[in-house]
């Protein structure tokens, strides 16, 4: 039999002490419970405060990232006074305050398959607050062959999604999404946008369903997939059920590897790619680093920017020829120079990654196209820090 309340601590949970599907032996398996939240930015804000307001005895805290001024739009666990510090150790302060009596375990690392089966099997429960593809699939993975739940969210723009994995025999995230795909071809938050607001939505259901996972109670999201629309503030739950002819997972794989695009070559290679006929061209990877040191030089390409215009009112070049969305490309194909270089750029470089490839198929020779790795936010980091990071 768990230790008694203390008296602080009825007087701390009293109004979970009085619902019935909780008590005080409710708020005991609560104290009791570890959970380990990966992510400590915009899911995991809510997550964590909620998870340490409710009484979860012991919680870590997964992030290798510093908070960042573009941060504090939607993860409201940091503040400004914060900016420029690991994400974990303001995270752990927050929490610190709001709840002295349970247990914050920092990892100020990044999960990967060298310490995912040390950091979450430490845990009773594991809460994806990621923000890439790579990640979630190992997070999957461990679960699977440690034999843990873990509940899964994930946002962009207007839209967010909710479900619970590997629990009771239920589905898990690769029974609806068997492999990873390139990563260019998703785009990530810093490059689509996210309504503030959305995070706190999805973030709290998910502490929600940790805490009715631990105490046993409700009905389980597992074999739903929620999906949430911001715009029309509508829920609507798509089933989902194991795929029984897929391999169980019984070892770790690099996905990071397996997802990773193109735009991890460096610039010295060239990447293959096939043009409309299916014969072989190719096009180039450019650091910003490489692209002003050739442009001292008299390197004059078309510079084409391939973000939103949105985007653009944010942060741009000093130099841009024409700015022409990646899924607008095909339909402006006359602003395009007839011969010379183009060096084309977005925001991290998966989206003029998309653009080149579009390119070389309407006909454009790869050999005249380079893709800036790391778009304008590696500009500000390498070239010039006055272009504003978003």
């Amino acid at each position: 039999m768990s230790v008694e309340l203390s008296e602080a601590e009825k007087r701390r949970y009293a109004r979970h002490l009085i619902l019935p599907e909780v008590g005080a032996d409710g708020q005991k398996k609560l104290r009791s419970a570890s959970v380990c939240v990966v992510g400590a930015g915009g899911l995991g804000s809510p997550v964590l405060m909620y998870l340490a307001a409710a009484g979860v005895g012991r919680i870590g805290i997964i992030d290798d990232d510093v908070v960042e001024e573009s941060n504090l739009q939607r993860q409201v666990i940091h503040s400004s006074s914060q900016i420029g510090i690991s994400k974990v150790a303001s995270a752990v302060a927050r929490l610190e305050s709001l709840n002295p009596n349970i247990a914050i375990e920092p990892h100020i690392t990044r999960l990967d398959i060298s310490n995912a089966f040390d950091i979450l099997g430490g845990y009773d429960i594991v809460v994806d607050g990621t923000d890439n593809l790579p990640t979630r699939y190992l997070i999957s993975d461990a679960c699977e062959i440690i034999g843990i739940p873990w509940v899964y969210g994930s946002i962009y723009r207007f839209e967010g999604h909710l479900s619970l994995f590997n629990f009771q025999n239920g589905p898990n995230y690769r029974d609806l999404f068997p492999t990873p795909p390139p990563s260019e071809m998703v785009p990530s938050c810093a490059e689509g946008g996210v309504l503030g607001v959305l995070p706190a939505v999805i973030g709290s259901l998910q502490a929600n369903e940790v805490v009715k996972t631990i105490l046993g109670i409700g009905d389980s999201i597992s074999g739903i997939l929620l999906v949430y629309d911001a715009l029309e503030t509508r829920f609507r739950g798509l089933q989902i059920s194991r795929d029984p002819n897929r391999q169980a997972v019984t070892e770790l794989s690099d996905v990071e590897e397996f997802c990773a695009s193109n735009s991890s070559k460096s610039s010295s290679e060239q990447v293959d790619g096939l043009d409309e006929e299916g014969d072989e061209t190719m096009f180039s990877e450019i650091t910003p680093t490489e692209v002003a040191e050739k442009m001292k030089q008299g390197w004059q390409p078309f510079v084409l920017d391939v973000r939103s215009t949105a985007e653009s009112e944010i942060a741009k070049l000093e130099r841009v020829d024409a700015l022409i969305p990646h899924n607008s490309i095909d339909q402006a194909l006359e602003l395009l120079p007839a011969e010379g270089d183009i060096v084309v750029h977005c925001h991290h470089g998966g989206r003029s990654m998309m653009a080149i490839t579009m390119l070389i198929g309407l006909g454009i020779d790869g050999s005249r196209l380079y893709n800036l790795a790391g778009g304008i936010n590696a500009w500000s980091l390498e070239v010039d820090s006055s272009v504003p990071r978003y």
